[in-house]
């Protein structure tokens, strides 16, 4: 643990890349490979799930450091983070001999099926026997938290270096729905299971935004192809071995919350993968009925007959990156798109999947003008790749653009604020707005992000010294500030007072210009939403 939590000392406190890439190696190096493996797993989000509640960690802590609970309370109010009020407020240990981080992490999936008075003896044994930043380490693995600054990328990165390893390699053999506790370092990494390979997605191979100067940028038309970005869930379809999976971005396997893609071995071969985006598909119509049918299905474990039938999935095929078992992730654009038509071509209305057009242009004023009518193809902008790109791990810039609508925006009043999480614990950045309906400010979505710190700064200034009403860490306060809402997309809400809800909602801006009487109505999402909805 003391080595592990060393790491973690390190990777907090600096943003040199070169520093994490060389910190992270030598642990890789040096660690034993129960450790490696839980190592990785923590650093690409695959964190044991919380053991103990925050009522009872924060009841323990302040018994143990002898503190009153309201004391406990305000100083969480001021930290901003339990793990860490927890390991300020404790006394100091005892000394104790190192455990390993894979021994701890095993004894802390334990704690569910203790009793309540055994978990709170052994958390306060464990709070007694760690050191430092080894308790703090283990309070973010109590409570579910654990978090780092480093990327996937950047620790394949490392990996590879203390391996040997192709980079690429490493990253597709880290995909998938694997856990330490599945898997050894052994089966994962060095001689890796060819039957868990069956199921393993690729890396994704992902975009950055179009910047300012525009796609004129990026050099003669010729040289790019163009395609619709769609608003629905990016996957991945395997099919392998007599069998199929459906994978989303984020490395979540959802093969049995979209039934119908077992059909897909009726009319693709095996050793196929796909890379495409999962829609919910009106067939009579042959468009994508927006996002908002498909959210119904997302966080299903099983979906109803009836959503099944009223929001039928298809998958929009971008890429083919395996055709017969081989890896086509090295060949040109152009012609993974040759081998994807030519597989695709011919397929019934009754297949789950079909082919993403390419958007035909031959300037990229007339791509522009093509642009400005996305949302009425229900997509969210266009993609632009460059015609001899290779299917990149993660991003590279250069190969693949977004070229994305600028975002839909209402200009609306804020009404009540909550302060952040971490080191925004003490400012308030996370705020409720409403519009006009009559004579009355209707509450109708909530957003955090979009300020400067600066900003972030002056307008807690002025929460502090105008609450109107406190509940609980949200303070109400006066209608006086102005906003603009920039949104990706709106959908009726039958939760909501407003009868709407936004997809992405953040602050373009602070309307320090606008009085509030002239923020936007109730009358203008209606609008919105019959528009864009």
């Amino acid at each position: 643990m003391r080595r592990f939590a060393r790491l973690f000392t390190t990777l907090d406190q600096t943003t040199k890349t070169l520093a994490k890439t060389a910190a992270l190696t030598a642990y890789f190096e040096e660690a034993p490979d129960d450790d490696k493996i839980w190592t990785i797993a923590l650093l690409s989000g695959r964190r044991p799930k919380r053991s103990v509640n925050a009522t009872r960690l924060s009841e323990w802590a302040a018994e143990r450091a002898d503190l009153p609970m309201w004391l406990f309370k305000a100083s969480y109010d001021v930290v901003g983070d339990l793990a860490e009020t927890i390991h300020l407020v404790l006394p100091e240990p005892e000394a104790a001999p190192d455990r390993s981080l894979s021994s701890w992490i095993n004894d802390i999936r334990g704690l569910a099926r203790l009793e309540e008075s055994e978990r709170k003896r052994w958390i306060l044994q464990a709070w007694d026997r760690l050191e430092g930043m080894e308790r703090f380490v283990f309070n973010k693995l109590i409570t579910g938290g654990f978090r780092v600054g480093v990327s996937q990328k950047l620790m394949t990165r490392a990996l590879s270096r203390a391996t040997g390893i192709d980079e690429a390699e490493l990253a597709h053999r880290l995909m998938g729905g694997w856990t330490p506790e599945t898997t050894s370092f052994a089966t994962l990494v060095t001689a890796p299971d060819p039957e868990a390979a069956l199921s393993r997605p690729y890396p994704f191979c992902l975009a950055y935004g179009v910047e300012d100067a525009g796609p004129a940028s990026l050099g003669p038309p010729e040289d790019w192809r163009a395609e619709w970005k769609w608003d629905g869930i990016r996957g991945q379809l395997i099919l392998r071995g007599g069998q199929h999976f459906l994978w989303s971005r984020g490395e979540e396997l959802m093969t049995d919350r979209f039934p119908e893609f077992a059909r897909a071995a009726d009319f693709l071969p095996d050793g196929t993968v796909l890379d495409g985006e999962i829609l919910a598909w009106d067939s009579a119509t042959e468009t994508p009925m927006g996002f908002a049918a498909l959210q119904r299905r997302i966080g299903r474990k099983t979906v109803p007959k009836k959503v099944l039938s009223e929001a039928p999935a298809i998958l929009r095929a971008y890429d083919l990156l395996e055709q017969d078992g081989a890896d086509l992730r090295a060949r040109p654009f152009v012609e993974r798109r040759a081998r994807l038509e030519a597989m695709l071509a011919d397929l019934p209305r009754e297949a789950p999947v079909a082919i993403s057009p390419l958007v035909p242009f031959d300037d990229w004023d007339k791509l522009a003008e093509i642009r400005a009518g996305a949302r009425d193809a229900q997509a969210e902008g266009l993609m632009l790749k460059r015609a001899d790109s290779p299917y990149h791990v993660g991003r590279k810039k250069g190969d693949w653009w977004k070229w994305k609508l600028a975002p839909l925006s209402i200009d609306a009043v804020m009404v009540y604020a909550q302060a952040g999480h971490g080191r925004r614990a003490n400012l308030y950045t996370d705020f409720t707005f409403a519009v006009w309906k009559g004579n009355e400010l209707v509450p109708f979505t909530k957003a955090y992000s979009g300020l400067t710190d600066a900003e972030f700064r002056k307008i807690t200034h002025w929460v502090r010294r105008n609450t109107l009403a406190r509940f609980g860490p949200v303070r109400q306060v006066p209608p006086e500030h102005v906003f603009e809402i920039g949104f990706e997309g709106i959908q009726r809400s039958t939760r909501h007072k407003s009868g709407v809800a936004l997809r992405f909602p953040r602050m373009l801006r602070w309307r320090q210009d606008k009085p509030v009487q002239e923020a936007n109505n109730h009358d203008d999402l209606m609008e919105m939403l019959e528009t864009y909805g």
